[in-house]
């Protein structure tokens, strides 16, 4: 098993599954994000302060590959690292099925920091992320 730096699980809800009973892929945006702000808060970052102080983490880019179908039901395992490339956040998400620990998810995601609305660091977020790397 992978070292991550944050873990959490979930339950797929049927709302969350289309036509076909998987899980529709926009909600596994849903379950990366809620990881992100889970992962901020246990580092002692809450997400709608930053807003308030005029921070705002962004998403830039995606890239994501879809394995294996989660369905109703299902619980899962949502998975991340970090790095820093210059001024981007790459998160690496990966979602496994909690009943067999089938990788059904991977994603890479590059968050950047809008400082009072123009592209900047954040001291404030470099320093919850990077806590224990």
């Amino acid at each position: 098993m992978k070292d991550y730096i944050f873990e959490t699980t979930m339950m797929v809800r049927d709302y969350e599954c289309d036509i076909e009973g998987i899980v529709n892929n926009a909600n596994y945006l849903h379950y990366t994000e809620h990881t992100r702000h889970l992962f901020l808060k246990s580092r002692g970052l809450s997400f709608a302060a930053m807003h308030r102080k005029g921070v705002d983490a962004v998403v830039a880019r995606m890239n994501l590959q879809y394995k294996t179908p989660l369905r109703c039901d299902d619980g899962l395992r949502s998975c991340l690292n970090v790095t820093k490339e210059g001024i981007r956040y790459v998160f690496y998400h990966e979602i496994y099925r909690l009943s067999d620990n089938k990788l059904c998810f991977k994603g890479v995601i590059d968050i950047v920091c809008l400082v009072d609305g123009k592209l900047g660091n954040s001291e404030d977020y470099d320093r919850a992320l990077f806590l224990t790397l």
